[in-house]
Formats: structure tokens, C-alpha cells, sequence
């Protein structure tokens, strides 16, 4: 599959990248900045796209046949970026008839009363984005992980509905991202991940 990565040049969104670029699919990196470009073609060898979340995206999902998105605000704009923003390129993907959304979100999205009180715009962004998925034509796949660290991947998560609060490495979280859009298992599923004992593999296709 060609794949656009949203937020390729983020933690996790490099994970994602890469792995890709060593994989079957066709990674296609979509940046914010231009002076990103040359530095994404020369680290992963992928296309490059330019494109801003809080602008038109229709372009970067042209020709693609699934997304995986990744991008995040960092608390800086959420509603621009991970509300709004998501919500833009599902619709493009919608639009370019591309079929098959990994979207990654959080750990209690669909619960941000029982998180921290500055967490809640966040939380409460990413829910928005979660059910504009959820209610679109796309087969989707939604990954809530818990915190994330930058730890060696360990190849081994928890996934299920709903999980204890934990950690999980980004590396982690891009394998299961990547596994997901070739795993049916996954389709029209949301679920929670934390680090485990269990390959990622086998636990998605448990869901």
C-alpha cells in the first residue's frame, strides 16, 4: 500500500516512518516545513509531502491507500492540530477514496473528566477526532496508548478495550501502528495499549 504518514517527522511518526521504508508499503512522509524535505529523504529514502494540518490537505493524501496519522500538537494548538487537523484529513481520505485510517490517539480520550484537569482540551480534541473517524466511511483503526517514553522497543504491548494507566515506548507504538493496517483484526477497532508481555502481533489479533 502507498501510506501517508501525518506527523512523520514527530517521536513516533519516525518510528513509523522508518519502519515502513523497510517494509512492503510505500512510505509517503508529510511534513509541516520545507526545511524538513531533504532532511526525511535522506534519513528514510521515502516521498515527501508538504502539508499543513491546519491548512488544505487533499493533496498530500492523493494516490495514497491508507493513512496512518501520528501528528501532534504538543499541547499547542489542539484544536487546530488534533482536533480540527485530524478531522481535515479524514475527510480528504474520504474524498481521494483512500480507504484504511490508523489513527493514533490517547489513553482516556473518551474520558477526559476522569484525567487531569490540563489534560482535558487535549483528551477532549482527540475524542472529537476519534468520532469523526469512527462515523466515517474509512476502516479505521484507533490506537490509545498510555504515556510514551523513548525506550528501546521491546516488541511486546497490552491491547485490549480498556487497560490500567501505563507506559508504552513510541517504538512500541509505531509497530502497532504499522501491524495494524494489515491486520483485519483491527478493523473498526478502538483499543487502549500499554507495554506487556504479549508480540504485538498476537495481541491485535486478539481484539
Amino acid at each position: 500500500m502507498d501510506v501517508l504518514v501525518a506527523g512523520s517527522h514527530g517521536g513516533v511518526g519516525q518510528h513509523v516512518t522508518e519502519l515502513l521504508s523497510e517494509s512492503e508499503h510505500t512510505a509517503h512522509a508529510m511534513v509541516r516545513e520545507e526545511s524538513q524535505v531533504s532532511e526525511m529523504e535522506e534519513k528514510f529514502g521515502v516521498d515527501v509531502v508538504v502539508a499543513d494540518l491546519t491548512e488544505e490537505v487533499s493533496h498530500a493524501v492523493e494516490g495514497c491507500d491508507a493513512v496512518i496519522f501520528a501528528a501532534g500538537s504538543s499541547g499547542e494548538d489542539v484544536e487546530g492540530v488534533d482536533r480540527d487537523g485530524a478531522i481535515r484529513l479524514i475527510d480528504a481520505a474520504e474524498q481521494e477514496g483512500t480507504d484504511r485510517f490508523v489513527m493514533l490517539s490517547s489513553i482516556n480520550a473518551d474520558r477526559p473528566a476522569e484525567s487531569p484537569e490540563e489534560l482535558r482540551p487535549y483528551l477532549e480534541a482527540k475524542l472529537a477526532a476519534d468520532e469523526h473517524l469512527q462515523e466515517s466511511d474509512l476502516t479505521y483503526t484507533i490506537a490509545r496508548p498510555g504515556a510514551l517514553t523513548d525506550e528501546p522497543a521491546t516488541g511486546k504491548i497490552e491491547a485490549a478495550r480498556r487497560v490500567e494507566r501505563g507506559e508504552i515506548t513510541r517504538a512500541d507504538v509505531a509497530r502497532t501502528l504499522v501491524t495494524a493496517l494489515d491486520a483485519e483484526t483491527t478493523h473498526g477497532k478502538t483499543f487502549e495499549l500499554i507495554e506487556g508481555d504479549e508480540p504485538i502481533e498476537s495481541a491485535l489479533d486478539r481484539l
